[in-house]
């Protein structure tokens, strides 16, 4: 994947239809996503139970854009080689499920994925900046993660910019998760965010039978962004 700084829509399916899953992600992917998202959770780390390495493999053959996968387990370390060999194009770990960040993206680049780490928002940048030569994309999380529908919290946008300032030139994709809808958009936009990862506020009020609902909000949210660069 060319790395650029324009404005990607992640819809995360933690807000779909899981009983229709494949479906859900050929009609968001054909109404504009630029990614899927998709959020391992393991009961433990996060308050909440939700997909494994064997989901990701079965929904990897109707994924045509690009598959990013934020696992919110730990410790992670075990498991990175099943999401890997499911189909996973990214794999981003959390700076927080486990003791050994950089050993964690080794072991991610040498499975021969993109590498993200994700960091809580009481999780402070600095322990980011001796790593960052081994990092494809930084998370920010803009709610305490487990649960889709929840608020943003703006006291995280001061945070984006910090880490765009930085990361400085290098190649690295700044994400965004949380509460993403387009009045929220334009406020980490602007501060340095490029993915912007969206559940509810993507599959709101759309279904797999009524699929331009989802191009109306996938579009609303970039349009949103994009005004304010």
């Amino acid at each position: 994947m060319s790395f650029d700084r324009s404005i990607k829509i992640a819809p995360s399916i933690l807000s779909a239809d899981f009983a229709n899953l494949g479906a859900e992600i050929q009609a968001v992917e054909a109404q504009g996503a630029d990614w899927i998202h998709v959020d391992p959770m393991d009961g433990h780390f996060v308050p909440n139970l939700t997909i494994g390495p064997n989901v990701v493999a079965a929904i990897r053959p109707h994924v045509k854009t690009f598959m990013d996968v934020h696992l919110m387990i730990s410790p992670a370390d075990p498991y990175i080689g099943d999401f890997a060999k499911a189909g996973s194009d990214m794999i981003t770990v959390h700076a927080e499920a486990g003791p050994h960040l950089h050993r964690s993206l080794q072991s991610v680049r040498a499975e021969g994925k993109l590498a993200g780490v994700a960091v809580n928002m009481t999780t402070p940048l600095d322990g980011l900046v001796d790593i960052l030569d081994d990092i494809d994309m930084i998370l920010i999380m803009t709610i305490n993660p487990g649960f889709g529908g929840q608020k943003f919290t703006h006291s995280m946008v001061d945070k984006v910019a910090r880490c765009r300032a930085m990361i400085g030139d290098r190649p690295i994709h700044i994400q965004v998760d949380g509460g993403i809808d387009p009045t929220t958009a334009p406020l980490v936009a602007r501060a340095g965010a490029d993915v912007l990862v969206a559940g509810s506020a993507v599959f709101r009020g759309g279904s797999v039978a009524t699929p331009d609902v989802y191009g109306d909000n996938i579009r609303a949210i970039r349009e949103a962004a994009e005004a304010a660069l």
